[in-house]
């Protein structure tokens, strides 16, 4: 299995490229480009259908034939909701960078006949999740019911400064509907300020997999498998870029039995 930490190999162009072949998986691609003002990058999705994520900056648009405009406009990840951008599978799509700009291309297999739209800031309100020092904050891109996509999930969480998250420990590895669905995931990770780190640990009931890892500010965390909890340090605030996909889009999971008395507590 290749190592679940995934470090950006550089501060400019295609920093992060995540497929289901370098993963050793099926379902979840991320990539993650950062860009100068007139920079372009584009893509075709083939059999694969795409959510773009605008995390930082604004550019211009398009999918297909159809010219979505400028959209983006947050400088800072922690500051307020994404835009973003569903593209189908058999399609095109471009970017052209306004601003400095930090583009998520998240992906998974295609299917059915959904069309390209934009996600604009509030399309789902925030939720907040857990209580105390498990309070998260959460911004649902492409939640499962949106019938947006074919299997495609995509959401975005922010974390205060020594809170956990994904906690109590959770995991969606068997496909096992109604009980547990199977979804493979990534997690995009940034700092607030960016010279934080942050933890997580992957690990399964049999411990066959059992990796912590300390997170720096641009890092990705592949989940395979297993419970995933995450933990930032006092003073700094993590956000995370979630991509999940797998047979069914559909988030059924199921907590560690010795941490679900957290739930009541």
């Amino acid at each position: 299995m290749p190592n679940l930490k995934v470090k950006p190999s550089g501060t400019h162009g295609r920093v992060t490229h995540v497929t289901p072949e370098n993963a050793g998986w099926t379902y979840v691609g991320f990539d993650l480009h950062r860009m100068k003002p007139g920079e372009t990058v584009s893509g075709e999705t083939g059999d694969r259908e795409v959510c773009l994520v605008w995390v930082t900056g604004k550019g211009k648009a398009s999918a297909g034939t159809k010219d979505f405009g400028t959209l983006g406009g947050r400088m800072n990840p922690f500051e307020g909701a994404p835009h973003a951008l569903y593209i189908p599978m058999e399609s095109t799509w471009s970017v052209t960078a306004e601003t400095d700009l930090e583009l998520a291309v998240c992906s998974a297999p295609g299917g059915g006949t959904y069309q390209a739209k934009a996600i604009p800031p509030g399309t789902h309100p925030q939720v907040t999740r857990g209580k105390g020092t498990n309070v998260r904050y959460v911004n649902n891109i492409m939640p499962e019911d949106d019938s947006s996509a074919h299997s495609l999930l995509v959401v975005e969480v922010i974390t205060p400064g020594g809170h956990t998250s994904s906690y109590p420990p959770h995991k969606h590895d068997q496909d096992d509907l109604p009980n547990e669905s199977f979804l493979e995931e990534t997690y995009y990770h940034r700092l607030n300020p960016p010279q934080g780190f942050a933890f997580q640990r992957v690990y399964t009931d049999d411990r066959s997999l059992d990796e912590a890892m300390a997170l720096e500010d641009g890092d990705v965390t592949l989940v395979p498998k297993g419970y995933h909890p995450c933990a930032a340090c006092h003073g700094y605030d993590l956000y995370y870029l979630n991509v999940m996909a797998g047979p069914q889009r559909i988030w059924k999971f199921h907590n560690a039995a010795e941490h679900e008395w957290l739930m009541k507590a």
